[in-house]
């Protein structure tokens, strides 16, 4: 029978789990068996640089942590050797990250997410991380913004050169 200071310290790791869940947008679970540790190294820091927390735990602390905030779906993904990846801002970013690793290492896989509150399937992760990054969306919506402008530019600069031409011409 485990001590209550080692039951302390279980419920405290499932309520941290549970607030850091109830507070991101989105996050992934991954079954990372057959990993090495220098991918399992690249992968951290990959994850650090994207600014998302990666966590390898007991399957039942992270079942109870989900149920706590309302993702109890997520139970049934919880076998074997999962990690959870989990964002604090960028609902795209755990995706992208575990989805180029999932293609790399064969055994890694993603098995489930969640986003906005809702669990979510392996297809749907990966559809999630085919989203072009909030950088390149909006460089492609500055760019259809200023297309028509340059256009009009054009057309106006043609008119003065015509017009100034043809004065020139009559002088």
């Amino acid at each position: 029978m485990p001590s209550n200071a080692i039951l302390e310290q279980k419920k405290q790791t499932v309520s941290d789990l549970a607030e850091l869940l109830k507070n991101s947008p989105a996050g992934v679970l991954v079954n990372y068996s057959g990993i090495t540790v220098e991918d399992d190294t690249k992968l951290r820091a990959a994850l650090r640089k994207a600014g998302v927390k990666y966590m390898v735990m007991k399957n039942t602390l992270t079942g109870r942590a989900c149920e706590e905030v309302g993702l109890g779906e997520m139970k049934q993904y919880l076998t074997g050797m999962t990690a959870i990846a989990i964002s604090e801002n960028d609902p795209v970013a755990p995706a992208k990250v575990m989805k180029e690793y999932a293609e790399k290492i064969e055994s890694f896989e993603i098995l489930a997410g969640y986003l906005d509150g809702a669990v979510v399937d392996k297809n749907t992760v990966q559809a999630l991380a085919d989203i072009p990054s909030k950088e390149t969306l909006i460089a492609k919506m500055l760019g259809s913004l200023q297309s028509p402008l340059y256009g009009l530019a054009y057309v106006l600069q043609a008119k003065i050169d015509k017009e100034e031409g043809g004065e020139a011409a009559e002088a």
